[in-house]
């Protein structure tokens, strides 16, 4: 179990980091995403097969599709994110984000049958308001394009938990091993439309692209999909807000972007809000009767 919080805690710090790393490549958002997707699918595909695990995501048809979806959905997500950094820093664009959650929170009455309560409500409510706090400044400032792109990450994210959710037969490793080719392909199929598959890496960006490959998204992802399934639900949600927080924390300490104090209230608002909707939930399952 230790060994399991250990392995969760890491993969949510360098889920933070990923808008840090990113800063120091020299090269546009679909590149950088292009060569991340990437790097990680060779190392996930090495450590599916050095495991000796059988591959059954064939079997459920039904279920692929959706991984399918999901994995499109998460290349999308992650090129509108990184392009987010660029346009309005590593902190807004986290924080917007990061509303994915808590949409998928709302939605989840009509996707998955689960009870709208009052706690998922004003959850949302919190978020919309700190939404609004932290964004205010960058629509004064004419950074409206870096916002909606924000906006559609968290869009994004929210089409990849859906369709995840429903690929319930594809679990752990081989979830995420598919998932992470899949994204590969998508970005791929993009850059190749767009301007041909030729990415030129100059030897300041070599260093940061493994990391942000091998470490970030390879091992990151390992470490996450291997851990969760080990930990209490309500552990794994509380503890999941340390992604943006650190994230946050990152941005202020290395990159030196600063918010304003109703900035700061807004991102209290959206992770608060957030938080209080999910812990909720996790609250209402477990007092669930266990079958």
């Amino acid at each position: 179990m230790k060994n399991a919080y250990f392995k969760y805690v890491l993969a949510l710090l360098l889920f933070g980091s990923n808008g840090i790393v990113a800063s120091y490549i020299l090269l546009n958002s679909y590149e950088i995403v292009f060569l991340r997707t990437m790097i990680g699918s060779l190392f996930l595909i090495i450590v599916f097969a050095i495991s000796k695990k059988k591959v059954e995501f064939w079997k459920n048809k039904k279920h692929f599709l959706y991984l399918v979806i999901s994995g499109m959905a998460m290349g999308a997500s992650w090129m509108f994110l990184y392009e987010a950094y660029v346009q309005i820093g590593v902190s807004i664009a986290t924080l917007a984000y990061y509303c994915g959650p808590v949409i998928v929170m709302i939605l989840s009455p009509l996707i998955f049958k689960e009870k709208m309560t009052k706690a998922k409500l004003l959850g949302f409510l919190a978020v919309i308001i700190g939404m609004l706090c932290v964004n205010g400044l960058a629509f004064t400032e004419g950074k409206v394009s870096g916002l909606i792109f924000g906006i559609l990450s968290a869009f994004m994210y929210v089409v990849m938990v859906i369709f995840n959710k429903k690929a319930r037969t594809i679990k752990g490793l081989e979830n995420a091993m598919c998932q992470l080719v899949i994204s590969f392909l998508t970005v791929a199929i993009f850059i190749g439309m767009k301007r041909g598959f030729r990415v030129d890496v100059f030897d300041g960006n070599l260093m940061p692209i493994l990391i942000l490959g091998i470490i970030n998204t390879g091992v990151g992802c390992y470490f996450y999909f291997s851990s969760i399934g080990r930990l209490p639900v309500q552990s794994v949600s509380i503890l999941g807000y340390l992604e943006p927080l650190s994230a946050l924390i990152f941005s202020a300490a290395i990159l030196g972007e600063k918010l304003s104090l109703i900035q700061m209230a807004g991102a209290v608002l959206i992770l608060g809000g957030a938080a209080f909707g999910e812990l909720y939930r996790s609250k209402k399952l477990k007092e669930l009767p266990q079958t």
